[in-house]
């Protein structure tokens, strides 16, 4: 058995993490998506940061910030908040010289992980790694599309719904689009489309639904966890039916995409 105590001892504020996963077991599982992706999300934040591209540095810096609130890993929260801000800013020397207290806060969180999975850890893989347009869909079961750039958020939905839908996922907008357009193949019963991710944002998919007249077949309904209450409001000039802001448990996406489904505009 593992032992949690590890966790707590290290600084990881575990009874709120609870409140959204529900179980142990949902935590665990979910820490490794965090584990398989993590990797790449910090090659990733290196790769924007030697670019200069604070647009995308941003993006990502709120991702991790968003699975940290997630684990309850209080202090790496706080660094990845600190430099989601300034990078919206541009402020690139703040960036720089804070950089490395970002990345070992994240390595230390790594190893604590790592070590509190032990055998685990390499025995996980991203359930996402697999091309929705490869798998064999029933027409007849209802689907669901979760459009978000983590793992973690998509494994979390998927293994909330496993019994109940066929949950599809994508990475960004582009993947969203592609699968959306092939929407007689996947029968999609609602979307929940975050906003704020690198290469096609979330705005891109609104526009193509509209563009193509999709709300009526298909209802959506947004996951944000942008403090930025201006992007939130541009996506009110689209008709979606609800907003589902992270980090958020079970209970609260249960209760979005049963609005969703059902039309029933929650504002």
């Amino acid at each position: 058995m593992k032992d949690k105590n590890l966790l707590i001892q290290n600084g990881v504020d575990l009874e709120k993490s609870l409140e959204l996963f529900g179980d142990m077991e949902m935590y665990n599982e979910s820490l490794g998506d965090f584990m398989s992706e993590i990797d790449n999300k910090l090659y990733k934040i290196s790769h924007f940061k030697e670019m200069g591209d604070m647009h995308n540095y941003a993006i990502l810096t709120h991702s991790l910030k968003t699975d940290a609130k997630y684990f309850g890993f209080v202090r790496l929260a706080e660094l990845t908040y600190s430099h989601e801000l300034q990078s919206k800013e541009k402020n690139i020397a703040f960036v720089n010289e804070n950089y490395n207290n970002l990345i070992q806060e994240a390595n230390r969180i790594k190893n604590l992980v790592k070590k509190y999975l032990i055998s685990d850890t390499e025995e996980k893989s991203s359930i996402n790694q697999t091309n929705n347009l490869c798998e064999t869909v029933n027409s007849n079961i209802k689907s669901i599309l979760v459009v978000d750039d983590s793992d973690i958020i998509k494994n979390f939905v998927k293994k909330i719904f496993v019994s109940d839908y066929h949950v599809l996922t994508a990475n960004d907008g582009a993947e969203a689009i592609n699968i959306i357009g092939q929407d007689s193949i996947y029968n999609i019963e609602a979307i929940l489309l975050d906003l704020n991710m690198p290469n096609v944002d979330g705005f891109k998919v609104l526009d193509f639904m509209k563009e193509k007249d999709l709300f009526k077949r298909i209802p959506v309904s947004i996951i944000t966890g942008n403090d930025n209450k201006e992007i939130d409001l541009n996506a009110f000039q689209y008709p979606i039916i609800d907003i589902l802001k992270k980090p958020f448990g079970e209970e609260a996406v249960k209760n979005v995409v049963e609005k969703t489904i059902n039309n029933q505009i929650n504002f």
